[in-house]
């Protein structure tokens, strides 16, 4: 998974914080919601549709393009792999295997 750093004065840190803190969200979830609600509205819910609406205000929105969507995964595959999933070994019974 990749980091993130920025540099914020700590005046915007603190409405930061006390924003997500009302929301009862970290900063870094609020963050990845935002971030993610700029490039793709896919993933925008109703608290992340007013910022949504602010940062289209400000110009920062990003116009989805067919190179950003992630491709479905083939339908035959996907059910061949819930199949695969479902047989084998059980975690439960790895744990009392390896208690015995």
């Amino acid at each position: 998974m990749a980091q993130l750093t920025i540099r914020l004065d700590d005046d915007l840190a603190a409405q930061i914080k006390a924003h997500t803190d009302g929301l009862g969200r970290s900063v870094n979830g609020w963050a990845v919601a935002v971030l993610r609600t700029a490039i793709d509205p896919e993933f925008a819910d109703s608290d992340t549709e007013r910022t949504r609406a602010r940062l289209a205000r400000a110009g920062f929105l990003m116009t989805p393009s067919s190179a950003l969507r992630r491709p479905r995964p083939d339908p035959e595959k996907l059910l061949a792999a819930r199949r695969a999933a479902g047989r084998g070994t059980s975690a439960a019974a790895i744990v009392v295997d390896d208690r015995d």
